[in-house]
């Protein structure tokens, strides 16, 4: 019996695989000698299937992703990638910019360089998101200029602000002009968009969008002429809802994990969604050509193909049901084998860069003042919802006794915190409504978009002590209680760490079952639910730095009602 090895032949630069090539574009599979030399496919050609193991078909690619969510610096997140398949990603560094701003996309980009894989970044159309939150940068339309002028800057990043767009905000239509005069494509975020506003949005140019969470909201976009992007992260997870879309509109569809937290991501990625498409029913050519080629297209990604003069950038799967990874080419390089278990290139510690600038809390600033009476009200609260980013919208009772607002006596409630992380200023506070933590706190300096600190809890002293440990570390994730109190340092602007990407995984897991532990959270996820509960652009209930803010009316809303 022939191992793997003996059926690859490798001499210099030159190598041929005798597989069961993946032969998307007609919808069969052949037994074929693929001959790859100087990274390109040279030639393919039937052969023996007697000879052939394995299933060799195009790398996947995620659509949309912000890699600082995997809290992994990008040479650290392909090393767990590859091992999935993943040869590409339409990247976003949304996240590092709101923090750093230009500097920040350009460590992004020259971390990505130092690896084999394909990183393609987008200008960040909305720095900060909105004008209700506090950022650490600023990116006009200027910046966008300089970056959309840069060869690594394939496309204008998530227009966030669809406000902005419907209503021709003149500072975005100069950043969606910049984008058209470079040929550049627009990804869109409009969640729960629809109708006339919808067609305003689409429009002006924008051409995708991740956030739809319905049917019926994603059949729209399609019919509209949007390319949908089926989204299943760790916190938002819209595949079901979604994946029947898929039938109707093969050449529409992509796939993407938006924010994918390092746990999950070793567990696996675009291949997951695969592997479940098919579980569905789904035709398996139509699922590769979501997964691995729409995205080649849309964004013209110079990504290959498995096509004869293309780059050499495929894998080798067991079988085309669970789509388990075998074998990873990058421009002809493997990058990974089974053999070795791991990635096959090296990668190496980087200087992190920050903006943090604030000193310790104290437990008075904690407390929540007010002017009313005593006496027992009504208070608004985020209703968080298990596997979205959208929220409800709820109430609680709490008593006021002598000018502070107390917990709520519902156990449901907690209360939640945003702290400026960028400059001196009074904490924002209020109630959430999921999170049901009881004897303790959870804490992150990961916090869409602007990146403030977030925290959630039952008690202050243990609301201080792990907001606290997050300041000391200059960025990070904490839980607390009266008696324990785990910490994950993320010194790269607070989002990622510069450590080895298993380490980061391994570190990840345990804080976060420690944080399920010790606080009774139900969430499955609780960091990544916690980190877009400050995010002003996702309905519908949030709260930022300056504030409860209601997305539906675009507009800050009193905490107490009578």
């Amino acid at each position: 019996m022939q191992t793997l090895s003996s059926l690859i032949k490798i001499t210099n630069k030159m190598f041929t695989v005798n597989t069961f090539w993946v032969n998307w574009a007609n919808r069969e599979v052949q037994p074929a000698t693929i001959s790859v030399a100087n990274g390109l496919i040279m030639n393919i050609e039937p052969c023996d299937a007697a000879v052939c193991k394995h299933f060799a078909m195009p790398g996947f690619i995620d659509a949309h992703i912000h890699i600082e969510s995997s809290m992994m610096l990008p040479s650290e997140f392909a090393t767990l990638a590859v091992t999935h398949g993943t040869v590409g990603t339409v990247s976003d560094p949304h996240e590092i910019a709101n923090v750093c701003g230009m500097e920040g996309v350009k460590y992004m980009i020259d971390n990505g360089n130092k690896v084999p894989f394909h990183f393609f970044f987008g200008a960040p159309s909305c720095v900060p998101a909105t004008t209700f939150e506090t950022s650490g940068a600023v990116l006009n339309a200027e910046d966008i200029d300089t970056l959309l002028q840069m060869p690594e800057i394939l496309y204008l990043s998530e227009m966030m602000n669809f406000p902005g767009v419907i209503h021709e905000v003149p500072e975005v239509v100069k950043k969606i002009k910049l984008a058209h005069h470079y040929h550049k494509p627009i990804d869109g975020h409009a969640p729960g968009l629809r109708g006339e506003m919808l067609d305003k949005y689409i429009n002006a140019g924008i051409s995708t969008d991740h956030e739809s969470f319905t049917y019926e909201e994603g059949l729209e976009k399609l019919k509209k002429g949007m390319k949908i992007l089926i989204r299943e992260g760790s916190a938002a997870k819209n595949f079901d809802a979604l994946i029947s879309l898929l039938a109707d509109y093969p050449q529409m569809i992509m796939f993407c994990s938006d924010d994918k937290h390092p746990d999950e991501l070793a567990l696996g990625h675009i291949n997951q969604l695969a592997a479940r498409a098919v579980a569905k029913g789904l035709d398996v050519y139509d699922i590769i050509v979501a997964a691995c080629i729409n995205p080649i297209n849309h964004y013209k990604l110079p990504i290959g193909k498995l096509q004869i003069a293309d780059a050499a950038d495929f894998i080798l799967v067991e079988d085309l049901v669970n789509f388990k990874t075998v074998e990873t080419y990058i421009k002809g390089q493997k990058v990974f084998d089974t053999l070795h278990t791991k990635c096959l290139f090296e990668t190496e510690m980087e200087q992190p860069i920050n903006n943090f600038n604030i000193t310790e809390i104290s437990l008075e600033q904690l407390q929540m003042h007010t002017h009313k009476a005593n006496g027992k009200y009504r208070a608004a609260a985020i209703d968080a919802i298990e596997g979205q980013l959208v929220t409800g919208i709820s109430k609680t009772e709490v008593e006021i006794l002598e000018g502070q607002v107390l917990y709520p006596s519902d156990k449901l409630y907690n209360k939640i915190c945003v702290i400026n992380r960028y400059n001196k200023a009074e904490i924002s506070m209020g109630f959430i409504k999921n999170f049901s933590i009881q004897n303790g706190a959870i804490a992150s300096s990961v916090a869409h978009d602007s990146h403030n600190i977030v925290a959630v809890g039952d008690n202050d002293i243990d609301l201080l002590k792990a907001i606290n440990s997050i300041i000391q570390m200059r960025g990070g994730i904490s839980a607390a209680s009266a008696s324990e109190t785990y910490c994950m340092a993320l010194p790269a602007a607070g989002l990622m760490s510069n450590l080895p990407a298993q380490k980061v995984a391994h570190e990840y897991d345990a804080v976060s079952k420690h944080a399920k532990r010790i606080t009774g959270t139900p969430l499955t996820s609780p960091y990544m639910t916690l980190s877009f509960m400050a995010l002003p652009v996702i309905p519908s209930l949030k709260i930022t730095d300056l504030g409860l803010f209601d997305v539906d009316t675009f507009g800050f809303v009193d905490l107490i009602s009578e």
